[in-house]
């Protein structure tokens, strides 16, 4: 990887010459593609492949929209599109995927992955971020696709406010679908007011 990753040992099952996973986001709106840096991040693209490939997305709605900043999504309680508590879910406690040849246990609290706060690609419009609590170690299965800079939410930006979010991915085509969504109209919890419904999330 260009940055060292101080949470995976340099193992040689980590190949650079292997071509970043695409994935391909079948939504109600239309489709969207984007590069999933395993190079630069390979905990966070291979927990977010991994659910990708158990079909773990499939159903889910966006659950919180707002124009001029980004579209959240990947709670598993937005499979009900009006559920109240749609952005505290996460894969299942104590789950597990591989990475590089070794095997991460998702927490056994909230489905939970480390953080990994080595890249310092910003929030920039079009880049899918990890979402969180707040507190470490607290992201899931939950991310967003940004539509304008967001760079105070950057990891590496402690003058701009506390926020860490690493950027994981970048959309490739169709980012006029992303805007699309990004324009809906919602209600006072910046739930669009016509559930938009992820289909599928394939990886190539």
């Amino acid at each position: 990887p260009t940055h060292p990753n101080p949470l995976l040992p340099p193992a040689p099952l980590l190949t650079p010459t292997m071509p970043n996973p695409t994935a391909t986001f079948n939504t109600t709106e239309g489709t969207f593609t984007a590069e999933i840096f395993m190079d630069t991040l390979p905990i966070t693209a291979s927990n977010f492949v991994d659910l990708c490939n158990t079909g773990f997305y499939n159903g889910v709605h966006f659950h919180r929209v707002i124009d001029g900043f980004m579209l959240q999504f990947g709670c598993p309680h937005a499979k009900n599109a009006k559920a109240q508590n749609s952005g505290t879910g996460g894969p299942k406690p104590g789950s597990t995927y591989t990475c590089g040849g070794r095997t991460i246990t998702r927490d056994a609290n909230e489905g939970c992955i480390p953080d990994e706060l080595v890249d310092k690609t910003s929030n920039e419009p079009g880049t899918l971020s990890m979402a969180n609590t707040g507190a470490p170690n607290s992201g899931g299965s939950q991310f967003f696709v940004n539509t304008v800079h967001n760079e105070f939410l950057d990891w590496f930006r402690p003058d701009l406010g506390e926020s860490q979010h690493p950027v994981f991915g970048r959309v490739v085509t169709g980012m006029d679908i992303v805007n699309k969504i990004g324009k809906a109209r919602c209600d006072s919890n910046d739930n669009p007011n016509t559930p938009i419904m992820m289909n599928t999330i394939t990886i190539a």
